[in-house]
């Protein structure tokens, strides 16, 4: 039987968080950071550091862009990306 992949349309293309600037108000970034992917202080701490970093993955629009403002009220940078889609189709 032949593989057959079927490409699925949806309404809400996943997006990443990313944190490209800690900014100068480091601990409160590590604590947004902290309350969004809920890992330790440490582990949010060395995320946080280690810009530019990947803080959510594959989450809807909507969360991607709350989750954006609420580094940028703790004084970072951050911004949204769309995950690219997968090259299924290409033989």
């Amino acid at each position: 039987m032949a593989d057959e992949y079927f490409l699925l349309v949806c309404d809400d293309v996943p997006h990443d968080v990313v944190l490209t600037d800690l900014g100068v108000r480091v601990m409160d970034v590590i604590q947004v950071v902290r309350r969004l992917t809920g890992l330790s202080l440490w582990r949010s701490k060395v995320l946080a550091t280690q810009v530019p970093s990947v803080i959510l993955a594959g989450v809807p629009e909507e969360d991607a862009a709350a989750a954006v403002s609420a580094l940028r009220d703790a004084g970072a940078q951050a911004e949204t990306r769309e995950q690219p889609q997968p090259d299924l189709l290409k033989h």
